[in-house]
């Protein structure tokens, strides 16, 4: 249980290992994380993809829940890391890539928070903005916009400045407040949805229906994949003796929770294709969705804009102005936090006011889910491979500017964690086929069909386990636990010394 001495005060900690005094946190705690985080408009959003590619309801419904099972299966073992390591997913991942390698996941992370902090913003603003307008008789203007995306953006900046215990505290209200508020817009559409929605009329044997299947089931699991990066953030709080099972199914139950706002995305999406057609073909979901609501529902609507706002939008930040900080050890989580919030606040309204949204949306979830899948593999794997042994001080080597110890490898690279990442995270971006959208060199290589999921998780659990024979691990990095073939190559150790500026 967490206090409320902790609540309202910055937050000390950076990525250093939580003390197990400080570990407080539980495992229904860190199933409002992730629930939270995606309960919101912004996965509204997502969800009514499926149907803007030309899905049925029924089609649409069976990618999403491909997705959202398929997403949440991959992302499961991510959440086991914090409580052996005390530190998020990045630094941890120092043990299977380098300690200076461990900055791929630290570009992951900060691609990925770009990209659901934007939409966080993007769909606040808008929806705050249009129920607004409509209650009120105003016109919509882009410096209302620009007014909301700024305000929300301020808003989140200072509760990830606050930290752990503020944002769980916000998660906390926000899950049930936001369910409650989806609950109720079933029944405001329900008299405009039709289950029989048959969107563009495909079937599965058109030629194009299994591309844009495939195609819409990549950004509904590019939710659950997004969280990759971030669960080691949370589950750090949670006492060491945390059962890894429990962890896991604990991020299983969330992600299928989320269901909840992905559905109302499909519904309202369809119940838009019918009575605000216009909506549909300019991807304008937020529009759409004031365009159908009784105006009853206007200030629910509002309120879920708030909610998401904040919670979406935190889970983001959160994690990548943590990690920034160990990149750049210079600056303290508060510091590298304000950092990163001003540049997203920059790309939010760049993208929002010079760009396609849904292209830009659609980019970015695919390039999230093609590298960060490859990475998420390597990190089960590796996990596996070391039996779950980990030492705590050694990941800590870069941040403090010192070289050496059992995680330095090759200049403080793993070569072979990197060489399994690198060609598959290559190669599912050049495969990537979503019509319309976005089509790598190598899409039409199945015949038109996407298999760039199937390479990021096929590839390195291939390549990685077969440098680890070709190229054993020196002996140290297993803790005396392994049942693996080592080598007896020695861990450099050096003097310790700062690393050079």
């Amino acid at each position: 249980m967490t206090t409320s001495r902790h609540v309202m005060q910055v937050e000390p900690f950076g990525i250093e290992p939580i003390p197990d005094a400080e570990r407080n946190a539980s495992v229904l705690d860190f199933i409002r994380l992730q629930w939270g985080g995606a309960n919101t408009l912004a996965s509204a959003m997502l969800g009514a993809f499926p149907i803007l590619f030309g899905l049925s309801f029924q089609q649409a419904l069976l990618a999403t829940l491909l997705g959202i099972i398929v997403g949440a299966l991959i992302l499961c073992p991510m959440g086991i890391f914090g409580p052996t390591t005390g530190t998020n997913n990045a630094v941890s991942s120092g043990a299977h890539f380098g300690v200076v390698g461990r900055i791929v996941g630290s570009f992951l992370s900060l691609l990925t928070a770009i990209c659901f902090f934007s939409l966080s913003i993007w769909s606040a603003g808008d929806a705050l903005v249009g129920a607004f307008c409509r209650i009120v008789g105003m016109q919509e203007s882009p410096w209302l916009f620009a007014l909301a995306y700024g305000l929300f953006a301020l808003i989140v900046l200072v509760v990830c400045i606050y930290g752990f215990q503020f944002m769980l505290l916000v998660n906390k209200v926000a899950v049930v407040l936001a369910s409650v508020v989806f609950l109720v817009g079933f029944v405001a559409y329900a008299d405009k949805f039709d289950p029989a929605f048959a969107g563009a009329g495909m079937t599965t044997d058109s030629p194009e229906f299994w591309p844009l299947f495939i195609g819409a089931t990549l950004i509904v699991m590019s939710n659950p994949i997004s969280f990759g990066a971030f669960l080691g953030d949370w589950t750090r709080y949670l006492p060491r003796q945390t059962g890894k099972g429990k962890i896991m199914l604990a991020s299983l139950i969330a992600q299928l929770c989320t269901l909840l706002p992905f559905v109302f995305g499909l519904v309202t999406m369809a119940a838009i294709a019918q009575y605000a057609p216009e909506y549909v073909e300019s991807a304008n979901y937020t529009g759409g969705l004031l365009a159908i609501s009784p105006l009853w529902f206007f200030p629910l609507l509002m309120l879920l804009a708030v909610i998401g706002g904040l919670s979406t939008g935190t889970t983001a930040l959160y994690g990548t102005g943590l990690d920034f900080s160990s990149v750049f050890p210079r600056l303290s989580r508060t510091q590298a936090t304000i950092l990163i919030g001003v540049l997203s606040i920059a790309i939010i309204f760049l993208g929002r006011f010079a760009f396609d949204l849904v292209a830009s949306v659609t980019t970015l979830v695919t390039l999230i889910i093609v590298t960060t899948t490859p990475w998420m593999v390597v990190m089960t794997l590796g996990y596996l491979h070391r039996r779950g042994f980990y030492s705590q001080d050694d990941l800590q080597r870069f941040n403090r500017g010192q070289e050496g110890g059992i995680y330095w490898f090759y200049k403080g690279w793993n070569l072979r964690g990197m060489l399994a990442w690198i060609p598959s995270a290559l190669v599912a971006l050049l495969t990537v086929n979503i019509p319309g959208q976005f089509v790598g060199p190598w899409g039409e290589l199945a015949g038109g069909l996407d298999i760039s999921l199937l390479v990021a998780l096929l590839l390195p659990a291939v390549i990685y386990p077969l440098l680890l024979k070709l190229s054993p691990e020196p002996a140290a990095v297993f803790g005396g636990a392994q049942a693996e073939p080592t080598t007896d190559v020695p861990v450099f150790s050096g003097q310790l010394s700062p690393m050079p500026e």
